[in-house]
């Protein structure tokens, strides 16, 4: 089985590129939603998380409230690496057994789609990775036209993820993201097509390198 972690910056498209593989009929694993699970009413993880911040991060309905909790997190650097020795330990061991499991159905590829991939997961766990990448204007763009986000908002969340050129340094495949949804599609098409014919041929045995498509969507 072939192990994708597929990743990219905020706003880059990668949840794009990760609907396409579903699509396409390979099981995404989107650790958004693990981080979701793993705090659900009820999980060892909500209670660690109430233990460390206190009962006013929940709503009503005893759910975590995940505004309160980034209010709390957003600007102080403590707080942020204690949700996240809370909670990346718990996401990792769920897309663990997920990926178990995939192995076990015999699937032939099984995505995990990472926003945290190189500070989190580590990149070389993963037979190959994938880096939706675009610029961080068009990026800021999107949050603030698409999502309604302020403009420092925006480009605050742009500024407290790791710096481009290190997640791009971690990539065996780079897909631009920087254009249309369609063109990103046809790029993941083309990727799938290729590794379906060829497996992972094209990648170097002695150095990581990336597989970069052309505009019309063709590996070169």
């Amino acid at each position: 089985m072939i192990r994708v972690g597929l990743t990219g910056g905020i706003a880059a498209g990668k949840s794009v590129a990760g609907n396409r593989f579903a699509d396409l009929g390979l099981t995404v694993v989107d650790y958004d939603q693990l981080a979701r699970d793993v705090v659900a009413p009820g999980t060892p993880g909500l209670a660690m998380v109430v233990e460390a911040f206190g009962d006013q991060v929940l709503n009503d309905d005893g759910t975590l409230n995940r505004g309160k909790v980034a209010q709390k997190v957003f600007f102080d650097s403590d707080a942020l690496d204690r949700l996240e020795e809370i909670i990346h330990p718990l996401v990792i061991a769920e897309g663990q057994r997920l990926d178990l499991e995939a192995e076990a159905r015999g699937e032939a590829i099984f995505v995990h789609s990472i926003p945290l991939l190189v500070e989190a997961a580590g990149p070389e766990v993963f037979d190959v990775v994938i880096v939706v990448d675009a610029p961080t204007d068009v990026r800021a763009s999107r949050l603030i036209d698409g999502r309604g986000m302020a403009p420092e908002e925006a480009w605050g969340r742009i500024d407290a993820q790791i710096d481009d050129e290190v997640r791009l340094g971690s990539a065996d495949v780079v897909f631009d993201g920087s254009g249309t949804a369609e063109n990103l599609c046809r790029q993941v098409d083309a990727w799938v097509a290729d590794v379906t014919r060829n497996g992972l041929e094209f990648r170097p045995n002695e150095e990581r390198a990336a597989f970069l498509i052309t505009e019309d969507g063709l590996p070169r």
